[in-house]
């Protein structure tokens, strides 16, 4: 029934995509994205590649447009609370400078001013205002593109041939077989896939000492559960919300008194935990802040030089481009 809007969505975005970018940057910019909309595991990835960057000696920036944050304009990421700036670039903001823009030519511009010397895009794949030095493609190796349509029939961001064709290399994250065919028409392409895994970024032997209330507001929850359970945790219960929810105060006491009722510690994603208010000492929220703990991640290519050659390479030729010019 969805499929005549999915069609009129897929044109406008493959005709959106097709577009020449607006803008170049001065700087090598690097897009971590995906084909579809949420849920691919894209949201621990840019971290890696700004490390690989860092080790090969650059000095990466991140641009992201901030979901869920009020702020408006160009911000640097220093400080600010969840709401401003949005839950992601607080992470991101621990690796590297981070910047937000919802004008990714605005956000480039600012970050060429900043003393950085690689942009590293934090999703804006399918977004033609600012060219791309290398796209990097992330997809869940258990949940692959869904049934393959575009959104609202499926979870396509635009058309599949459109977008393989604009994408460099594809990451290929976690245990599973549902994105064989993706990988299979990259390798046909000649272009790189790489293989990752989600690991704890911290010792897990936590998660075993008490019960365990599991709750997490992203794209998909029941893989954030499942984590939890592969590293020791029992589970006794767990409530998932939509992606970037903002908990109200209601939520929190019906995940307090669960807490209490079960003498479980509360666990959530790191995601989630620093969107999660702690300004008010009367406010469940924060309560409920302060009473979990967040269970940090972290993604771990199983060839990393592979991944920094990959950066590395796409800077180096941007280099070569732009002495001809």
């Amino acid at each position: 029934m969805l499929a005549p809007v999915a069609a009129l969505y897929g044109r406008i975005a493959h005709s959106r995509m097709s577009k020449d970018p607006a803008y170049r940057s001065t700087l090598p910019v690097i897009c971590v994205g995906n084909f579809t909309a949420g849920g691919g595991g894209k949201t621990p990835t840019p971290s890696p590649s700004a490390t690989a960057l860092k080790a090969a000696g650059r000095t990466p920036a991140f641009l992201t447009r901030g979901y869920g944050g009020a702020a408006r304009g160009v911000v640097r990421v220093e400080g600010q609370a969840a709401d401003e700036v949005g839950d992601e670039p607080l992470l991101l903001a621990e690796v590297a400078p981070t910047f937000v823009a919802a004008d990714r030519v605005a956000g480039a511009k600012a970050i060429e001013a900043s003393g950085a010397d690689i942009i590293v895009m934090d999703d804006g794949f399918q977004n033609p205002s600012l060219a791309k030095d290398l796209s990097l493609i992330v997809v869940d190796a258990a949940s692959g593109l869904g049934n393959r349509r575009v959104i609202p029939a499926g979870p396509l961001r635009a058309p599949l041939a459109g977008q393989l064709a604009r994408a460099d290399a594809l990451a290929v994250i976690g245990e599973g077989n549902k994105a064989a065919s993706l990988v299979e028409a990259f390798e046909r392409a000649g272009k790189p896939v790489l293989k990752a895994k989600i690991a704890p970024d911290c010792d897990a032997r936590w998660l075993g000492v008490l019960p365990v209330i599991g709750f997490a507001g992203i794209a998909r929850p029941t893989k954030f559960f499942a984590t939890l359970r592969g590293n020791g945790a029992r589970l006794v219960d767990s409530q998932g919300f939509p992606d970037h929810h903002r908990f109200k105060e209601r939520e929190a006491q019906r995940l307090l008194k669960a807490a209490d009722e079960k003498s479980a510690m509360l666990v959530t994603t790191q995601k989630d935990w620093v969107r999660l208010p702690d300004d008010d000492p009367e406010s469940a929220v924060t309560e409920l802040k302060n009473r979990s703990r967040p269970f940090p991640i972290v993604v771990t290519f199983e060839d990393a030089d592979r991944l920094a050659a990959l950066l590395s390479d796409a800077a180096t030729q941007r280099a070569k481009h732009s002495k001809r010019i």
